[in-house]
């Protein structure tokens, strides 16, 4: 599979790379082999950059990816995860209900300090296994994560004392590089307006259907010299399973005007041979800031769909008809 540098760290990410939330029990139990099986199906299919978070499954999704990946040389892939959260045993055994299903029996504490990152890059490690990930993501810094307030303290928490820390880990070698991973563009302009960063990890809002960073993220990272690694670009399935009854959106059911919007997409991608979810995968990629584009998924017999599926041309005029069609705010 082809690579992209990543700015100019000197990383290489394969164009398709794995999200490890659903290998974490995301929504529902997933087996450790199912989770080994999804895991070897990125891998036999060329994917060499992985992303996974202490946030998925509690640490489970760590685990899981540390095992797939002991025992194969170190520089033969990219890994990234996240910080920002703070993982503590419950002696209870209970976990939280966050999305995750038979998650670790650990709590959550939001804490995006110098001395919680550099705790959190450690404690990552241990449940890796490893002994190195190239890139952390401050994770969920945005205002939808702290529904009561808080998000402006944790912000400036992380502006005057953890970037300290990606910075140390940075110049120190034991990371090659450092970013955001949230789902709001406003987020990422909050971050980038007080603190420079290598890349982000952009979920939904720059896909085929969803333009919403487009208006100034987009040039901002390309002035700035910023990487984006763009998730969710199915838009929480619609893209990939087309207008039909009970389809999501943007993590709920799909609205009668997203559903008309996504079956004129599905008239112009029928007009030029090209499955609508080949588009939603090529999409990103046309852009220089974006190297890869984030497949998450629990299942050997999705990663091998969504791999089969991205092989293939797709028109530049293909592009051009969806313009009008996607959301812009």
């Amino acid at each position: 599979m082809k690579t992209r540098e990543l700015g100019k760290t000197g990383l290489h990410l394969t164009e398709l790379s794995f999200g490890g939330a659903g290998i974490g029990n995301l929504y529902h139990p997933v087996s450790r082999q199912d989770a080994m099986d999804a895991l070897a199906a990125a891998w036999d299919g060329g994917i060499r950059y992985f992303d996974t978070a202490p946030h998925y499954g509690q640490g489970l999704s760590e685990r899981r990816m540390g095992d797939f990946l002991q025992g194969r040389e170190r520089g033969d892939f990219v890994l990234s995860t996240k910080v920002g959260r703070i993982l503590r045993p419950i002696r209870d055994g209970s976990t939280p209900s966050n999305g995750f299903v038979d998650a670790l029996p650990f709590s959550i504490t939001y804490d995006y300090s110098y001395d919680a990152i550099m705790r959190s890059h450690e404690d990552s490690l241990a449940r890796l296994g490893l002994p190195s990930v190239d890139i952390l993501y401050v994770h969920d810094l945005e205002r939808a994560s702290f529904p009561e307030g808080g998000y402006e303290d944790h912000l400036e928490t992380f502006a005057t004392s953890g970037v300290k820390a990606l910075e140390e880990l940075k110049a120190s070698g034991a990371i090659s590089a450092y970013g955001l991973g949230v789902n709001e563009v406003g987020a990422c302009l909050d971050v980038l307006d007080r603190v420079p960063l290598d890349c982000l990890l952009m979920a939904g809002r720059y896909s085929l259907l969803d333009r919403s960073a487009e208006a100034r993220l987009v040039d901002l990272c390309a002035s700035s010299g910023t990487a984006m690694i763009v998730g969710g670009v199915f838009n929480s399935g619609i893209l990939a399973t087309g207008a039909k009854p009970g389809a999501t959106f943007d993590y709920g059911e799909a609205s009668p005007e997203i559903l008309d919007r996504v079956s004129r997409m599905e008239e112009v991608a029928t007009r030029h041979d090209v499955p609508l979810a080949r588009a939603a995968l090529h999409f990103p990629l046309r852009n220089p800031i974006v190297p890869s584009v984030l497949i998450g998924t629990a299942k050997a017999s999705s990663m091998k769909r969504n791999l089969a599926t991205f092989e293939g041309d797709v028109p530049d005029a293909l592009f051009s008809e969806m313009d009008e069609l996607a959301i812009r705010s």
